[in-house]
């Protein structure tokens, strides 16, 4: 190996190194200072904020939040406001996954507390509220800070709430059915651009609001948010391809049961029904999705492309290297690498 090249790989840890510290830095004081309002908030209240534990913080479970906050450090947003940012993030991840809990009939943990873990409903009503109440007391510090003005608070307190509503009015539409499956394209322009895409891009109604007299580049952060829209569309159809199975007996829109019953392949749809319309044993199998390997190969080349597109732009050129570690972990957390490397469709450009 020449000297020019032992300089390169020098500098190109120097580099991942000091952006994993930045990042797992941050992290952990915006998530320390949900965790300490929120225990704070619940004093005496007869319920118990137990200590997180060691993956509360880490970066694998709060990947998301992660490039969030990368988006904010790539366009120059000082520390200290980043740090906000990803703690009020953390509120609204843990409105969002509340009411996602309720309304799948699932629990996700958003803070670890006493209540019994049967509880899974009031644990995710209660996850809501002290969300709502921590948010409030995160943009009250920043006040008091003379971080932010009164008028900025009430104003991105405002449009953080409309960027989620934007999302849960999707999913109401689907609470009692979706009615008809509708064509791949319709799915993917009205339904998951507003369900997973836009929602991706709430985490910036903060400095939309804040950051203006700051940040002077905007078509640099319009180009940032348009990137975090790919990530999210990624997700979502990854997050198809795994819930086929629930997805048609609960009759919601799933790109992938779309790409099947509107798919040339005969063979493909007129399994869908006697395959996914079994009894709820197989609510849980994975690997369903391989008994359609035509749609399932077109689901997950455009999750992957979606993924590519987005982390390419989101990152800069010397951070590049994040790009197929998003990916990577991306499709881990959604537990669809598996899934992704039987239908062995990779995009063309990162290498996984």
């Amino acid at each position: 190996m020449d000297m020019t090249q032992q300089v390169k790989d020098h500098d190109d840890k120097e580099d991942k190194s000091s952006l994993f510290k930045i990042l797992t830095d941050e992290l952990h004081q915006a998530l320390s200072l949900y965790w300490n309002i929120a225990t704070q908030m619940l004093d005496q209240s007869g319920i118990i904020v137990l200590p997180p534990g060691a993956d509360f913080f880490s970066l694998e479970k709060n990947f998301f939040s992660a490039l969030f906050l990368y988006s904010y450090f790539r366009v120059g947003i000082p520390t200290s406001r980043r740090i906000l940012y990803a703690a009020a993030n953390q509120c609204l991840r843990g409105m969002v996954t509340g009411c996602d809990n309720i309304l799948d009939n699932e629990y996700k943990k958003t803070l670890e507390t006493d209540l019994p873990e049967q509880a899974t409903r009031f644990r995710s009503i209660l996850d809501i509220m002290i969300s709502d109440r921590v948010l409030f007391a995160i943009l009250q510090r920043g006040y008091l800070c003379k971080d932010l003005s009164f008028d900025q608070i009430q104003t991105a307190s405002f449009a953080s709430l409309r960027a989620l509503v934007k999302s849960g009015a999707q999913e109401a539409s689907e609470e009692c059915g979706a009615g008809k499956i509708l064509p791949p394209d319709d799915i993917i322009n009205k339904i998951h651009h507003y369900k997973t895409g836009v929602l991706f891009q709430s985490p910036w109604a903060f400095p939309d609001i804040i950051e203006p007299q700051h940040l002077k580049n905007t078509a640099n952060i319009a180009n940032i948010k348009e990137a975090l829209f790919h990530i999210g569309m990624g997700c979502q159809i990854l997050d198809d391809m795994v819930d086929i199975a629930m997805d048609f007996r609960m009759n919601r829109h799933n790109y992938v049961i779309s790409l099947i019953h509107h798919g040339k392949e005969m063979k493909e749809r007129t399994s869908l029904a006697p395959i996914l319309g079994t009894d709820g044993t197989a609510r849980e199998e994975k690997t369903l999705l391989l008994a359609f390997p035509h749609a399932g190969k077109i689901a997950a080349t455009t999750a992957l492309t979606y993924l590519y597109n987005g982390t390419r732009a989101l990152f800069a050129k010397k951070h590049g290297f994040m790009i197929n570690i998003s990916i990577s972990m991306i499709t881990q957390r959604i537990g669809a690498d598996n899934l992704l490397f039987e239908f062995k469709s990779w995009p063309k450009s990162p290498m996984l």
